[in-house]
């Protein structure tokens, strides 16, 4: 398990650079200062639980319970949910589309699975196998 979320940690990882320079370079011209806010927000929270989903990893090969397990796959859909769907607003914004009321929704359960994901980790480091 520890490999599949190192795995992930490195395709996050990569994604979020990527994105991050793509945020810097090319999105100023094409959305507004506040839209590329946005989307610098979602890089910001996808690389510190990229970090965050290495250190499972590693724990996770030392200390394997369901709990830290748990976190990884929680800090995994926290990305794709919190970070995904700033990244989605802000492409509907480039393409001057309204955003549906579901795609902004979206962004807070991805929040929650970070913050859920962190009390796995929590109550992972206290428990045995």
């Amino acid at each position: 398990m520890h490999k599949t979320f190192l795995s992930l940690g490195a395709l996050f990882g990569g994604i979020a650079v990527a994105l991050g320079a793509f945020g810097a370079h090319g999105l100023k011209r094409i959305v507004s200062t506040d839209v590329v806010s946005v989307f610098q927000t979602g890089v910001q929270y996808q690389m510190y639980h990229t970090l965050a989903l290495l250190v499972v990893a590693i724990v996770y090969e030392r200390l394997p319970n369901k709990w830290i397990k748990w976190c990884g796959y929680l800090f995994s859909f926290g990305i794709l949910f919190f970070s995904g769907s700033l990244y989605v607003i802000t492409a509907l914004k480039a393409d001057e589309k309204s955003v549906p009321a579901f795609i902004g929704a979206i962004t807070p359960v991805g929040g929650l699975l970070f913050i859920l994901g962190w009390l796995s980790f929590f109550v992972g480091l206290f428990k045995r196998g």
